[in-house]
């Protein structure tokens, strides 16, 4: 934790407007692990805190695994289902925020990470991190047996673009239904790239990001990532 006061901090975290955490603070909410109260002014390390006798949102700097379900919208003010319907509701409220690295489409499921981190999102989202991504898509027509030649030649051009695509890997996985790795992220690429061969994506889900995966982590669900995580993202 920075050295900055409790009032501050806790407003950061999410927990209300200084006000609303004032008078968190006046009504004896705040206490350190030992129950002792605290007080506006006071700094203390993250894992002392405590309020109504629970410990604290995670700390700044954190990096959660969402295994987002379609539906649901990576924004904070569209209308409808929102990513963050699937959080504590505190998480939207935090400064800086807590975001998307990249994007999934509202009917793309799978693997999506969150941070505060602005470091760690630029690191992952960089184009010359070149970070593989692997997606399963379930399509309209049978593959023809030419697609994995096509993405693989580093020339495909999408509509309205002007460089082509990096090569991408493709494994067939049935007559209609096929494997994905993409290293760079372009705006519906994987949609795009199918229908450049002439298909169309049914449905379209996420499951790794560089070494890591969902694991058993069910749909709707999410999970804090530590430092092993974080070692196995960027792991090739």
């Amino acid at each position: 934790m920075s050295k900055i006061k409790l009032l501050r901090y806790l407003a950061n975290l999410g927990y209300g407007s200084r006000r609303d955490v004032l008078a968190m603070f006046a009504d004896g909410r705040i206490s350190d692990a030992a129950g002792e109260a605290l007080y506006g002014d006071d700094v203390r390390d993250h894992d002392d805190i405590r309020i109504d006798g629970a410990v604290l949102d995670p700390a700044p700097g954190l990096l959660l695994m969402l295994n987002k379900p379609t539906g649901y919208t990576c924004s904070t003010k569209d209308q409808g289902r929102l990513i963050y319907d699937l959080l504590p509701r505190r998480f939207r409220q935090r400064d800086p925020v807590v975001s998307p690295v990249g994007r999934l489409d509202r009917d793309t499921s799978g693997l999506l990470l969150m941070t505060d981190d602005g470091t760690l999102l630029h690191r992952i989202i960089a184009p010359k991190s070149k970070l593989p991504k692997v997606y399963r898509a379930r399509l309209a027509n049978d593959l023809r047996g030419d697609e994995g030649v096509a993405f693989a030649a580093g020339t495909l051009m999408l509509e309205g673009e002007k460089t082509p695509l990096l090569p991408a890997e493709l494994e067939v996985l049935s007559a209609r239904e096929a494997r994905l790795t993409l290293h760079e992220g372009r705006y519906h690429q994987v949609r795009r790239m199918f229908a450049a061969v002439g298909n169309h994506v049914d449905a379209l889900h996420r499951e790794r990001m560089g070494g890591l995966d969902l694991g058993d982590l069910p749909e709707g669900e999410w999970r804090l990532l530590g430092d092993g995580d974080r070692a196995l993202l960027f792991s090739r």
